[in-house]
């Protein structure tokens, strides 16, 4: 199952609940996701922005554009 697919499920189920207990605690943990990935700075990419930066990733690779975990490490001894 894909991760939209999974979204409409889970939303779909969501719907279905008929506990205000149930209701307040998903709630809870949605606000503070929300604020964990505010807290980071992240913005949501789209699926086209995510391929374009794979798409590139696999460009530098090929290229040798690229450092090792042993540079990196080096780097910060």
């Amino acid at each position: 199952m894909n991760f939209e697919a999974r979204k409409i499920e889970f939303v779909q189920e969501f719907l279905k609940l008929q506990s205000e207990e149930a209701v307040s605690r998903l709630e809870n943990i949605l606000k503070k996701e929300k604020s964990t990935l505010d807290n980071l700075g992240l913005e949501s990419m789209t699926e086209g922005e995510l391929n374009k930066r794979v798409d590139q990733s696999e460009a530098d690779f090929e290229n040798n554009r690229f450092k090792s975990s042993s540079e990196l490490l080096a780097k910060y001894e």
